[in-house]
């Protein structure tokens, strides 16, 4: 049976930077919202990824948004930090909230395509995560 997946939502810097694994952007162009698509799976999900080692949360996130969708120009806001358990391991995360400016070409990475989107798709990678992650983001 496999086990749950749990997302908490936490205060804004309420988890040390040196806890946080990953980032994840609710990124929103020309009133759409922003979906990526990895070239090895067939469904969507937020721009997101991890932390490098030496890189605050906010320049990972500014690198995200470019490796995954092009883009060039935004402003962010850190929304919150959150916790994923799942198989009884918990990471942490910082969710922000992107106005985009400019995108650019989605640079040869892992991501297949974009997709611009009034709403959350339904067919996601995490859904567990990302639908908990979104609602906050929008509300």
């Amino acid at each position: 049976m496999k086990k749950p997946v749990t997302t908490d939502l936490l205060a804004a810097g309420s988890v040390p930077e040196s806890d946080l694994t990953y980032v994840v952007m609710a990124a929103s162009f020309r009133n759409k919202w922003i979906f990526v698509r990895h070239r090895e799976r067939t469904s969507w999900e937020m721009p997101a990824g991890h932390i490098e080692p030496g890189e605050s949360a906010d320049q990972a996130a500014v690198r995200e948004l470019y490796e995954e969708a092009g883009v060039v120009s935004s402003s962010m806001t850190h929304v919150c930090d959150y916790s994923v358990t799942s198989g009884g391991k918990t990471e942490f995360g910082r969710l922000y909230r992107a106005s985009v400016g400019e995108l650019e070409e989605v640079p040869e990475y892992e991501i297949a395509e974009i997709l611009l989107s009034d709403e959350l798709p339904r067919q996601l990678t995490y859904p567990e995560v990302q639908t908990v992650l979104f609602n906050h983001a929008i509300s």
